[in-house]
């Protein structure tokens, strides 16, 4: 609203004092010494609450085991408590930094954080490790963190998430198989949800470690826009009744009409992630993957219409998970580049392959290195339409069930002549802590040679470069 050439805020800011005055000189001199002064014909006609949030500069608020809700929290000394209390207060282009400390839900079926207020394209809301801190945050509610009613233009980057396997048997998870509203069995660490009061976008979670989740460790579901880079992610998905996993990506929604790549799965480790309790809606155990990017054509969601963007998944490593080390299911516009699955399928009950495309379409699948079980599927073609295969190699396995014309079975001669391989060739079976249902968290061995490396090549003077690299 704009009053006499000047803004409502600035007139509302005039002193009382001058209804007082008398005499007209002296109005004259107030005015010109309290009004803001209108610059522009474009400025004049913004709102004050535009003026305001044009001018406004961005804030850092700290948070600190240590701090009290009371305080300021824009400095190290006088730092909130409650990363909740900072992201209540985020306008776009904040950063909250987070300092040592243990950060638990308040109540018993709440979230540690959650976020709801967005940021903009050119003015993220960041929440990160306060530089060489490594904070905590531990929770027995439904989520870790909460992102969801449409927030969007988020970082998370550097936290370490917990959730409450530690505290749960599998007996006491089995007497909840049928109970879907036990958040201390089907807690999430990490999840961005849009599919209540606004789809959330352009999200990116990086540099944390994800785990002892009975849920999700990661999930980002019917959102846009999301980059989910460089997290260790482990001992997820045990004890929920919904088929979780560790990195889960589902019904990914249009917020534009581009095509290009707007979901990242990069460069992220991903390992004992898996299944105890059956998937409430089938009776069986179905999932426990490292990676799965599940139902992109939204054939159940028909309003949300089938995502025309594109996903890649490169450059991760993912072993001894339950499930898949990586697959697309229901999905289609996937390209899996240059990624290492070793030794998952844990599940006695799934044999669906190390990394693989299942009822989909328009599926690369391209240079990973891929190394099952004995007697166990390699990959897998179910009811696959224009899914390609090539440049891979295969290790240990007398199970593949589609071989691209660049694919390569890996006998002795050709892992000798590759340290990386015959690492990965070895029994590493024997050494994995094969606890059936574990009765403490998975360590991960430090001998067994689970590690990125890229294995080089030339074919027919052309260089490949294969499998996951760090």
């Amino acid at each position: 609203m704009v009053i006499q050439g000047f803004s409502l805020s600035a007139y509302l800011a005039i002193p009382v004092v001058l209804s007082l005055l008398a005499d007209g000189e002296a109005i004259k001199v107030s005015l010109v010494k309290n009004v803001h002064q209108v610059s522009t014909h474009k400025e004049m006609l913004l709102s004050s609450r535009e003026l305001i949030s044009i001018r406004a500069t961005p804030k850092t608020y700290y948070v600190s085991g240590a701090g009290n809700d009371t305080n300021s929290g824009v400095s190290t000394s006088s730092a909130f408590r409650t990363i909740q209390k900072a992201a209540n207060l985020t306008n776009p282009g904040d950063t909250v930094l987070i300092m040592n400390g243990v950060y638990r839900n308040a109540k018993p079926s709440g979230d540690v954080v959650s976020i709801t207020r967005s940021g903009t394209a050119n003015a993220w809301i960041k929440f990160k490790a306060y530089p060489g801190h490594q904070p905590k945050i531990q929770h027995n509610g439904w989520q870790g963190i909460f992102i969801h009613k449409g927030a969007s233009y988020i970082e998370i980057n550097g936290l370490e998430v917990i959730g409450n396997n530690a505290n749960i048997t599998l007996d006491y998870a089995m007497s909840q198989k049928t109970n879907k509203l036990n958040p201390l069995t089907n807690g999430n660490c990490i999840n961005a949800d849009g599919r209540k009061d606004g789809r959330t976008h352009h999200i990116r979670i990086v540099n944390n470690k994800v785990h002892g989740c009975g849920g999700a460790g990661i999930s980002a579901i019917q959102s846009d826009y999301v980059t989910i880079d460089n997290n260790e992610v482990f001992d997820n998905a045990w004890y929920s009744v919904y088929g979780c996993s560790g990195i889960s990506i589902l019904s990914s929604w249009n917020s534009d009409n581009k095509r290009g790549y707007k979901m990242f799965v990069t460069n992220n480790k991903t390992y004992n992630n898996r299944m105890y309790i059956p998937w409430i809606a089938v009776g069986k155990i179905t999932d426990g993957n490292g990676i799965i990017i599940d139902s992109t054509r939204n054939d159940e969601n028909p309003k949300l219409g089938a995502y025309k963007g594109y996903t890649l998944v490169k450059n991760n490593l993912a072993f001894n998970n339950g499930g898949s080390g990586i697959h697309a299911f229901l999905s289609e516009h996937v390209d899996i580049v240059n990624n290492t699955a070793v030794l998952n399928n844990q599940s006695p009950e799934l044999n669906g392959g190390q990394i693989f495309a299942h009822t989909s379409s328009d599926v690369r699948i391209l240079r990973n290195i891929l190394y099952a079980f004995p007697g166990k599927n390699i990959n897998n073609k179910t009811k696959n339409k224009n899914v390609i295969y090539d440049y891979n190699i295969y290790i240990n396995s007398s199970k593949i069930n589609v071989k691209g014309s660049h694919d390569i079975v890996a006998g002795s001669q050709f892992l000798s002549k590759y340290p990386t391989l015959e690492k990965i060739s070895g029994d590493w079976k024997s050494r994995l802590d094969k606890q059936n249902p574990p009765t403490r968290p998975y360590v991960e061995p430090k001998s067994a040679g689970f590690a990125c490396g890229t294995v080089t090549y030339r074919l027919q003077g052309k260089l490949i470069q294969v499998g996951c690299s760090r």
